[in-house]
């Protein structure tokens, strides 16, 4: 493993703690030895950079440093990485890739160069992209980065004529999905999804992990019509609820659901639907940068006809469920013609058990004229 691939390898020890700031490695070498390293911790403490330094010590004068995102320069809930690389005494910086905060995009690279520290860029900066793909998303648009994710039969079914789908994909890529869960800051679901599975809609793993409780993602119930029962599970976990309707709610609604712990957000539309486009803008206010939906199929048939998918992870298990009735993955219009299909590319294709995970990033489609 060599010094930048050392850094990404930290930086995704930062996923599901550093939002909304962007995960961060950073490796400190001197004379081929590493002698410090960091990742950035939870907003309001150190980043990457500071913490190698700090262990680096004095023994930082001199050395290089290999970092997955351009070192910040201005002034947020820290002072800027810059000033601490600088007064380090360091020779050089490797950068994987530039920050697209416009506040930063080659800001910090030119300010470490007039302090005659020597710069690189590129260095494996595909990964560091994917890594901080929902940042770079969320501080360029203001929208959080919106991942579709659902497990399939063979035959494209997400359940069977009555309802049932536990379990259709096998334990192991149900592990990946706690993981997936964990790294992303709300998990978004249907209401026919809470109806028909009752879900927790929580990450039950990387407890602990740098030293920090358990993350609980933000839970969002897309519910047009307030059909939501006050006994479901998502209101009996840790962390908060954000019930999404299609109407006005009452002021009954509105007490019994704050009563269990939810936050209700009105945002209907004509059809008495919810406004996605506004669910998405109002979470990214909160700071909310990833979304992963988990169902059903009229939310993600809703969310792909607005073309408000960013990137898909489908679970195929080896089993034929049958009937015309079964549910499918995704309904909504959908396309009249195949060549009008949403097209993945950047694909990926891994095995969990027996299941596969075929996965890849929307591409967009021209807007037509008007």
């Amino acid at each position: 493993m060599n010094y930048m691939e050392q850094a990404l390898s930290l930086a995704r020890l930062a996923l599901g703690q550093a939002s909304p700031n962007p995960a961060v490695g950073a490796v400190v070498v001197k004379a081929g030895v590493v002698i410090g390293q960091g990742y950035t911790q939870p907003p309001g403490s150190h980043h990457a950079e500071v913490l190698a330094l700090k262990q680096a010590g004095e023994e930082a004068r001199g050395s290089a440093m290999y970092v997955t995102l351009e070192p910040c320069c201005h002034y947020g809930r820290t002072p800027p990485c810059t000033g601490a690389i600088t007064s380090a005494g360091i020779s050089e910086v490797h950068m994987a890739m530039l920050d697209p905060n416009p506040l930063i995009l080659g800001r910090g690279k030119d300010e470490l160069e007039r302090e005659g520290i020597k710069t690189y860029i590129g260095e494996h900066e595909g990964e560091a992209k994917e890594i901080n793909e929902a940042y770079t998303k969320f501080i360029t648009t203001g929208i959080p980065f919106v991942t579709a994710k659902f497990a399939i039969s063979l035959d494209g079914k997400i359940a069977t004529r009555k309802g049932d789908s536990r379990w259709i994909s096998g334990s192991e890529a149900r592990k990946y999905v706690h993981n997936l869960r964990y790294t992303t800051d709300a998990i978004m679901a249907g209401v026919n999804t809470v109806l028909a599975d009752d879900p927790h809609l929580t990450t039950r793993c990387c407890g602990g992990r740098g030293g920090t409780a358990r993350k609980q993602p933000l839970r969002v119930i897309v519910d047009g019509e307030g059909r939501t029962p006050l006994t479901a599970r998502v209101f009996k976990q840790p962390g908060k609820t954000l019930l999404a309707l299609g109407r006005k709610a009452t002021p009954e609604e509105k007490a019994a659901f704050t009563q269990v712990g939810a936050e209700i957000l009105e945002l209907p539309t004509a059809e008495g639907l919810v406004d996605l486009e506004g669910l998405l803008v109002t979470l990214g206010e909160q700071e909310i940068t990833s979304v992963l939906v988990e169902g059903g199929g009229i939310l993600f048939g809703s969310l792909f006809d607005r073309g408000l998918v960013d990137k898909v992870i489908a679970f195929i298990a080896p089993i034929i469920i049958g009937g015309a009735e079964a549910r499918t993955a995704v309904a909504g219009r959908g396309v009249d013609r195949v060549a009008d299909s949403f097209r993945l590319e950047r694909v990926r294709v891994e095995r969990f058990g027996d299941d596969l995970t075929v996965s890849g990033y929307v591409v967009a489609k021209p807007q037509k004229e008007v």
